[in-house]
């Protein structure tokens, strides 16, 4: 796929069925999952502060997408995984950053940058002095790119309710590295 791919502003609200389409490719969800986040990212992004950007083709198709707010610690996400964050010495990560909620690229598209340009000009918005995000406790590309970036490890084996794979939290201070 040798497609030109701009990054920019997303209303994920719209494209909500079109981005968890490359997330479920990218994160292999099924179709239960699908339908049980759609109802997460719509109420995500009427949060304060969310916001979320796209990488699209020249006729429109989405190929990632991330999206992110400041954190709170009364969300969900951070009731997980400030327990984890204590143990390590880590829980004031949880005031004064922006989380990423989610940053996916479609298969076809990976490792050609998609991730980082989403993932630097998502963070690049925000007014927090730091960034946090959690993701599958494994070495993956993912992970990989996350400290590229200046994201390290701020706990591991973080165990969310029905998640099969532990996660690690992962934090770095803002503005990110670029490569």
């Amino acid at each position: 796929m040798d497609d030109v791919v701009v990054v920019g502003p997303l209303d994920l609200t719209a494209r909500v069925d079109d981005a968890l389409a490359v997330q479920a490719l990218a994160f292999g969800l099924s179709e239960g999952e699908v339908a049980v986040r759609r109802h997460i990212v719509v109420r995500h992004m009427a949060c304060r502060g969310a916001r979320a950007y796209g990488a699209t083709t020249p006729d429109g198709r989405l190929v990632g997408f991330v999206y992110g707010m400041p954190n709170d610690r009364a969300h969900w996400w951070s009731t997980v995984v400030q327990p984890y964050l204590v143990r390590e010495g880590n829980d004031g990560w949880l005031d004064d950053s922006f989380v990423i909620t989610e940053l996916h690229v479609h298969p076809g598209h990976q490792a050609r940058g998609i991730g980082t340009e989403l993932i630097t000009t998502i963070t690049g918005t925000a007014d927090e002095p730091r960034s946090i995000l959690s993701a599958i406790d494994t070495e993956s590309p993912a992970r990989r790119l996350y400290r590229s970036l200046g994201y390290v490890d701020l706990a591991r084996r973080v165990h969310f309710p029905s998640a099969p794979r532990p996660y690690a939290v992962m934090g770095a201070h803002l503005p990110l590295r670029r490569g």
